[in-house]
């Protein structure tokens, strides 16, 4: 039968399969229902066939499950991701919304203070600053590079060349971010967990750089987060202050948790 002269039956059911399809993905109904803000009897008749949501449920469902509308027409599978790699039907199960998804509890959003050991001059550590941010149901990140490391580099200072972003995903204790400068020039893996602090606002683990094994400067350091939120003042004086740093100007208690003395492993 033509797609355009499909019936609200027939149509209610193709949707019906596709999103019965997406929660196979998902080991609880009522905790996804949840998640989409969505009455689980109303969801049942969704996945049954029975009904069908209004477009702004329905968008809240495609944003969700990172597909589009075609849900509508198309079996699932079907569908080409597109630019959707990660949450395609080749990674979905792995890279999907299911580990993606962040909780602003366990990885708030907002800005962070972050230390680690400098890749180029080991003598020295770097302070600098990043913001975290959530847009279609992914965790986003986003910061620039010192202006002296890219000198020591002899590397543009322009903000376009400094900047780099990446993506927040859930690892099994902690979060993993995948991070590159613009054109992928740099890249690096990091991986953090929350550590007890008075406000439970710090994370530490470590990040290593893709590169090969590099004759001076090291490929792999422990790094610390420290989450500001929005707090204006921490932010400004943050931002005044970047760059490199000597050991004994850390703040305390990221140079606790950086363990400088200590040997990564």
């Amino acid at each position: 039968m033509n797609k355009a002269s499909r019936t609200p039956a027939e149509l209610r059911n193709m949707f019906g399969e596709n999103l019965r399809r997406l929660c196979r993905r998902y080991p609880s109904i009522s905790e996804l229902s949840r998640q989409l803000g969505i009455n689980r009897t109303q969801f049942n008749r969704y996945l049954s066939g029975e009904s069908f949501p209004r477009p702004d449920v329905l968008d809240r469902i495609c944003k969700f499950f990172a597909v589009d509308a075609r849900i509508l027409l198309d079996p699932v599978d079907s569908i080409p991701a597109s630019d959707q790699i990660l949450s395609g039907t080749v990674l979905a199960d792995f890279f999907g919304p299911t580990v993606t998804k962040l909780e602003e509890d366990d990885f708030p959003s907002g800005f962070y203070r972050f230390t680690r050991r400098s890749f180029i001059n080991d003598t020295k550590f770097v302070l600098g600053l990043v913001f975290v941010f959530r847009r279609d149901g992914a965790t986003y990140i986003r910061g620039y590079e010192a202006r002296e490391a890219m000198r020591q580099q002899d590397l543009p200072t322009d903000p376009s060349t400094r900047e780099f972003r990446g993506y927040v995903t859930r690892e099994d204790d902690g979060v993993a971010l995948l991070i590159s400068r613009r054109n992928a020039m740099t890249f690096s893996f990091n991986y953090l967990a929350r550590v007890a602090s008075f406000e439970n606002n710090f994370w530490v683990g470590y990040v290593s750089r893709s590169i090969r094994e590099p004759d001076t400067g090291i490929r792999i350091t422990r790094m610390a987060y420290e989450h500001l939120g929005r707090d204006k003042s921490a932010v400004y004086r943050t931002a005044r202050q970047a760059g490199f740093l000597n050991k004994e100007d850390l703040p305390p208690f990221h140079r606790r948790l950086l363990r400088p003395d200590d040997p990564f492993r």
